[in-house]
């Protein structure tokens, strides 16, 4: 027996007995059932309980009520027309992230990246393998000079109003400490044009301690401006002006800029910190196109000069200028190194020297034409 039909036999007695107690409530006052009583019961009867139980028993006998309707469905076969509901997605293509290409405020870099080779020259080795022997020792800088082929012979064209001009500039720039204390003198004109512009002039000091200057050469400093590096470096190619020792650890006769993806041959770094990094300013060897553009800004920061010239100042400094040097003052706060000429002093106010090399470059923007005026 299904549900639907106790349900409904549960309802007829119910509604059995709920219309005999209306009918008895109803005519309360009869003291006896009549006939005409009996046929009034069972007409209400009839009509108000056998009526609708009849009628829901017949509509579930015909499954109109049957709450369990079910439709057979088959598969579709290969000749099916029917339209199957789907939704085609297209693959999504896996996003790559790029940062912005913003170039900074400020420089990130300054020039070649920080090197990261061994000191090749003992090895006997360069690098990508080339020969590289050990520089000459010699006891005095002057054998340089006697032993210098003539191919590498200064390449001065000054006379003698604009030597003196130079000479005069580096002495007025110059401590009596720095003099004193450093034997080797490095002066680099970086400014763009002028007669005495873009060379770097080498000075020694004579036996009362006066600059000499030893040679003058065609140099090339930096070009000044924001660039991009060929490995996608933001970089500020300035050569910037100062006073600057040598690096006596990143020396190196072959070395090889990442960032510019260059040669830097007969490489001598400065040892300069700028905000916590070792900068990549150095002096080094022209190589390729940048040999023609000598005399020029055209390096992407250090100083460049001729091959021949960038290896007889190497092994010059190498073999013949090491020793003990003032340090320049160090900021812990902002991580910098001096590049003013402020030299470091213990408590006794006496300097505080280092090994490395008694060598001073000085950079200074530098035409060269106010002093000529001067002196004519």
């Amino acid at each position: 027996m299904s549900s639907l039909r106790i349900l409904g036999l549960s309802y007829l007695a119910t509604a059995s007995l709920f219309t005999l107690a209306i009918f008895f409530s109803d005519h309360a006052s009869l003291r006896m059932v009549t006939n005409e009583a009996a046929q009034l019961v069972a007409g209400q009867f009839q009509s108000r309980v056998m009526a609708p139980v009849l009628l829901f028993v017949r509509l579930e006998d015909e499954k109109i009520l049957d709450p369990q309707v079910s439709v057979p469905l088959a598969a579709p076969g290969p000749d099916d027309a029917r339209l199957l509901a789907h939704a085609a997605v297209p693959p999504i293509a896996a996003r790559k992230v790029v940062a912005p290409d913003l170039a900074p405020a400020e420089p990130t870099i300054i020039m070649p990246d920080l090197p990261d080779l061994p000191d090749v020259p003992d090895a006997g080795q360069g690098y990508g393998g080339t020969a590289s022997p050990p520089p000459p020792k010699f006891s005095k800088p002057d054998t340089f000079s006697a032993l210098m082929p003539p191919d590498i012979q200064p390449d001065s064209a000054l006379g003698a109003a604009e030597r003196k001009a130079v000479t005069a500039q580096l002495t007025q720039n110059l401590a009596p400490a720095m003099l004193k204390n450093f034997d080797l003198f490095l002066y680099v004109s970086k400014a763009r044009t002028g007669p005495l512009a873009q060379r770097l002039y080498v000075f020694k000091k004579d036996s009362s301690g006066a600059l000499v200057m030893a040679y003058d050469w065609a140099a090339s400093t930096g070009r000044e401006q924001y660039e991009i590096s060929p490995v996608g470096v933001h970089a500020r190619t300035d050569t910037p002006a100062g006073f600057y020792e040598l690096d006596p650890e990143r020396m190196y006769s072959a070395y090889h800029s990442h960032a510019w993806d260059q040669s830097m041959p007969y490489a001598m770094f400065f040892n300069w910190e700028d905000h916590g990094d070792q900068t990549g300013l150095a002096i080094h060897a022209a190589v390729g196109d940048d040999i023609s553009k000598l005399g020029s800004r055209a390096s992407a920061g250090c100083v460049h000069i001729s091959p021949a010239h960038a290896q007889l100042l190497f092994n010059m400094i190498r073999a013949d200028y090491r020793g003990k040097a003032p340090r320049f003052v160090y900021d812990q706060a902002s991580q910098t190194m001096s590049n003013h000429g402020d030299m470091m002093r213990d408590a006794h106010g006496n300097l505080v020297m280092a090994d490395g090399y008694r060598v001073l470059v000085d950079i200074e923007n530098f035409s060269g034409a106010d002093r000529l005026a001067a002196l004519n």
